[in-house]
């Protein structure tokens, strides 16, 4: 990855477009839980994301290799989706960017009315 590929997002962008790729083969009910994965698992991303990039490959192969055994989602994901992506970004407490961001502001309105005292 370049310079001018990391600033943009590109290899990101190609990396997304490979990941959708290997969505298109997987049956219809892997397809509608790799969207529910994927809404779950972006608010747990940093400023650009590229943190999840391997949570996202790693996610897709179990789906690609359970569905090629002929389970189904059920018995892979279980029926709490969100759980299971929340379980997979760290724990059931994960942060997502918005409390990162609230915690973030937080400290420093305290520490500029610290600093007025």
């Amino acid at each position: 990855m370049n310079f001018f590929e990391k600033i943009t997002g590109r290899d990101m962008t190609k990396e997304m477009k490979a990941f959708e790729e290997r969505v298109k083969v997987l049956p219809a009910e892997y397809q509608t839980a790799w969207k529910e994965m994927n809404n779950h698992l972006w608010i747990h991303g940093d400023f650009t994301g590229r943190n999840l990039m391997p949570i996202l490959d790693s996610a897709l192969e179990l789906l690609e290799v359970t569905s090629a055994d002929g389970q189904s989602v059920e018995e892979v994901l279980g029926d709490d989706i969100k759980g299971f992506c929340a379980a997979l970004v760290g724990d059931e407490g994960a942060k997502t960017y918005r409390d990162k961001w609230r915690d973030q502001l937080n400290k420093n309105v305290a520490r500029k009315l610290g600093g007025l005292k």
